[in-house]
């Protein structure tokens, strides 16, 4: 068979492929609406860790399928070079050929392993030119309206099909109304607009359902978004998100996945950018579950920000990782982590450890804690745009996985995550205002991730961060295990003067006891900084509260956590935690 005939043949299995993944990747995402309506959020949360793992899965079969068709031809360049064309040519017109581009480079990454990216066989980011603008509108309703009132409101709430009554939807349309007016009012100096637009799919993820609209008027937006609980009692619109800043948090890289079926994911995403413009495209795919294309668009970002800057590769700030060697570019918005070869006796752990770890984490609900980290592998950088003291560093404690190729440096497996300040480093130039409400979010912090079943392990405030909104979230996973797992215990009093002055501890401890008389020493604060700890976060010292919360998550209870604070909830609203 001539190398036209296989690729023809090939392309018909790829396309296939793509086709039925997509269609399980939507099947899926559909079911989250009944899930929701039924109050099944176990369901909603099963889905999406269901839905996370089907591409590696659909890749495989791919894979395995084609080796069969193609036996030895299955590892040839050219073929796949012809298999490019025809694959282009079929995907041509689809609504989601952004996608199916990506799945075709999956399965060259595999098949043939390589550093960087090779045009003949890969997919870059000028074959199919992708403008988001313009688009925004395709999967979006117009509401050609000059003021927003209930009226409007109610019909956007109906128009969503949700087979649950309203508690009571002329109050909250009545409320978001009002609500919305004085937005509008703070932003464009008057209720008028020009327009009202509203994405027809919902959003839906964990205990939430998602409106997310925008107004216009005279070239400027105001974002919009409605929050609606499903209570025992039936549907309440529970917040209303007027800014950039509020609906950055409902789609911040320390959140889960949203369920929200497209036809056309990249309409959506060019809404989304429209009223989230400082977010990455690659970001906005993620947060809907599109993680592999997510990570084509991000590295498509990095290549065009490092060839458009002169700034080299540093290593990142903070204090420098046991396990891991951080790096960064001084002015963009990421960090690069590798792990190192060997690890001090203090860590107990191996490579493939922390690789499951990680993975793990990418399936669990981050609840607004836990960085997002996407998988490389097989990626290379210009030799040239890294920092002498970086390179010797990673050539000498990661020199399992960074080499030099030439000219380039090879990285032969990192993770990518969102750049924080860590938080050490924030309170040490903090003011004692900053400082105060840092080390109070930090508590947050530990208590939504114990709800979540997540336990740190190392609680060193140098392992959390802090983003551009404030928020305080974890980022070092190597010795992070479930809530569940710990044994939380009091620290044994000396039996004798000779144990309380020994050096060494005069009891015993297991790999799964953890003492919280010790946060006080991970806290590492004093004064009115440590005051501020205290007074709402005292309980966190002592092992009734972690074991109550242990045996909450141990029933099975799913605790609240919702990405906006209690100064955008309607006053209808009953008290919940907020995440």
């Amino acid at each position: 068979m001539g190398s036209r005939a296989a690729a023809e043949l090939a392309v018909e299995t790829i396309q296939g492929a793509f086709e039925n993944h997509h269609e399980d990747f939507r099947r899926i995402t559909r079911r989250a609406k009944h899930h929701f309506e039924i109050r099944d959020w176990q369901a909603i949360r099963s889905d999406t860790v269901e839905r996370g793992e089907l591409y590696t899965g659909s890749i495989g079969k791919t894979i395995r399928d084609l080796a069969a068709q193609l036996g030895e031809a299955a590892q040839s360049r050219e073929v796949w070079a012809e298999m490019k064309g025809a694959y282009t040519r079929a995907i041509l017109g689809r609504n989601d050929f952004e996608l199916a581009e990506t799945f075709f480079n999956s399965l060259t990454r595999i098949v043939f392993p390589h550093d960087g990216v090779d045009p003949t066989i890969d997919y870059v980011s000028n074959d199919f030119p992708l403008p988001f603008a313009g688009w925004e509108m395709a999967s979006a309703r117009m509401y050609a309206v000059r003021r927003v009132d209930a009226v409007v409101i109610q019909k956007i709430l109906q128009r969503a099909g949700l087979e649950v009554p309203f508690q009571d939807l002329a109050r909250d349309s009545a409320a978001v109304a009002t609500r919305v007016e004085q937005a509008l009012t703070e932003t464009f100096g008057s209720p008028e607009i020009e327009s009202l637009d509203v994405l027809e799919p919902v959003f839906i993820r964990n205990k939430a359902a998602y409106f997310i609209g925008r107004a216009r008027r005279e070239g400027s937006i105001v974002p919009l978004v409605m929050a609606v609980l499903n209570e025992t009692d039936g549907l309440r619109v529970d917040a209303v998100l007027a800014n950039e800043a509020e609906v950055s948090r409902l789609f911040s890289f320390a959140r889960w996945y949203f369920h929200a079926d497209l036809e056309s994911p990249r309409e959506v995403i060019g809404f989304l950018h429209s009223i989230l413009p400082r977010k990455q495209i690659a970001e906005l795919y993620i947060s809907l579950g599109y993680n592999k294309h997510g990570k084509s668009e991000f590295y498509r970002d990095l290549i065009g920000y490092i060839v458009g800057c002169e700034e080299r590769f540093e290593v990142a700030p903070g204090q420098p990782g046991q396990v891991m060697a951080v790096f960064t570019l001084p002015s963009y918005e990421f960090v690069f982590k590798v792990i190192k070869d060997w690890f001090p006796p203090t860590k107990s752990t191996t490579r493939e450890e922390i690789r499951r770890r990680y993975r793990t984490l990418m399936k669990r609900d981050r609840v607004g804690r836990l960085v997002d980290y996407q998988e490389f592998e097989h990626v290379k950088f210009p030799r040239q745009r890294f920092d002498e003291e970086l390179l010797e560093e990673l050539l000498e404690v990661a020199g399992e996985t960074v080499t030099l190729d030439g000219d380039d440096v090879a990285i032969g497996h990192m993770y990518v995550g969102r750049r924080v300040i860590p938080l050490d480093l924030y309170l040490r130039e903090a003011t004692p205002a900053e400082a105060q409400r840092a080390v109070t979010e930090w508590g947050r912090a530990l208590r939504d991730l114990a709800a979540a079943d997540i336990f740190t392990g190392d609680m060193l405030t140098k392992n959390f961060g802090v983003t551009r909104h404030g928020r305080v979230v974890f980022y070092d996973y190597d010795e992070v295990t479930s809530i569940t797992e710990c044994r939380f215990r009091r620290i044994p009093e000396p039996r004798s003067e000779f144990e309380e002055m020994a050096a060494e501890l005069w009891y015993t401890v297991a790999d799964e006891d953890v003492f919280p008389e010790e946060l006080d020493t991970f806290l590492g604060v004093s004064g009115t900084v440590r005051d501020a700890f205290e007074r709402e976060h005292s309980e966190l010292f002592g092992v009734d509260y972690w074991r109550r919360v242990q045996s909450q998550v141990g029933s099975g209870e799913m605790i609240d956590f919702f990405p906006y604070s209690d100064a955008q909830r309607l006053p209808t609203g009953v008290e919940v935690g907020a995440g």
